[in-house]
């Protein structure tokens, strides 16, 4: 319906589409990318009371005889680490129908998280050459993000090394310390490349699988280090995303 003759019924199912898939991948699991971790602060700004590190403080002020001030105490608060995710989309063959439908949920659902963890997001579809749909240094929000994959048309042969050195190209300039690249594809490759050295060469791998055609990617995932999961059901994606990311 998205590609329908008539101009207002068109226009009424891609302005939908997109905000119903970012609000299912709003519903799933917290999404926070990666592990928080407690940093002192001054307890004024929040947190919860460190007592031991404020004990000193507390002395001062009682041999002053006075009250602690919050500014003189230290608190601790959670930060969360600072993340970039290239999301790599693989568009050979047919990108109608159940693939084009994951696609988007894995774009949606990668945006709302690095937001929620304030860190970067690439998206890239690939056939036999890799375009940067969403570039690092250009962010979009998450529903603009979504309307750009599902307007993805697939075609062409597959290059999983041109898809994985784009991965690291636009991974370079993050500002983030974990830098991870999603790669969504079946992983069948049908040029006469082979990808291996150009997944060994990113920090961390993460492939997504249909469940009903991944002995190939599970392969590669081995031969290249990477974690791997199959996805049974677009119900499961935001598990899915959860589960690898961390």
């Amino acid at each position: 319906m998205s590609r329908a003759t008539d101009p207002v019924l068109r226009a009424k199912v891609q302005a939908l589409v997109p905000r119903l898939v970012v609000e299912r991948a709003r519903s799933g699991p917290s999404g926070r990318i990666g592990a928080g971790r407690l940093r002192p602060t001054r307890a004024d700004r929040g947190g919860d009371l460190d007592l031991d590190a404020s004990l000193e403080a507390v002395a001062v002020a009682r041999a002053e005889g006075r009250p602690a001030a919050l500014d003189e105490l230290t608190s601790l608060v959670w930060q969360r680490p600072s993340t970039a995710v290239c999301l790599l989309v693989d568009r050979s063959g047919s990108m109608d129908g159940e693939r084009l439908a994951t696609a988007g949920m894995a774009a949606a659902a990668c945006a709302l998280r690095v937001a929620e963890s304030g860190g970067e997001l690439s998206v890239i579809a690939f056939d036999r050459r890799a375009e940067v749909v969403v570039g690092l240094a250009s962010p979009a929000e998450p529903r603009r993000t979504v309307e750009r994959v599902l307007g993805l048309r697939g075609h062409g042969m597959t290059s999983l090394d041109a898809a994985l050195r784009a991965a690291r190209e636009q991974l370079a300039p993050a500002r983030a310390r974990r830098r991870i690249t999603v790669l969504l594809s079946d992983c069948r490759v049908t040029d006469d490349v082979d990808p291996t050295a150009a997944a060994r060469a990113l920090d961390e791998l993460l492939v997504i699988a249909p469940a009903s055609d991944d002995d190939e990617a599970r392969g590669f995932a081995r031969r290249a280090g990477a974690r791997v999961e199959s996805l049974a059901a677009l119900a499961d994606l935001p598990v899915v995303l959860d589960r690898l990311l961390g």
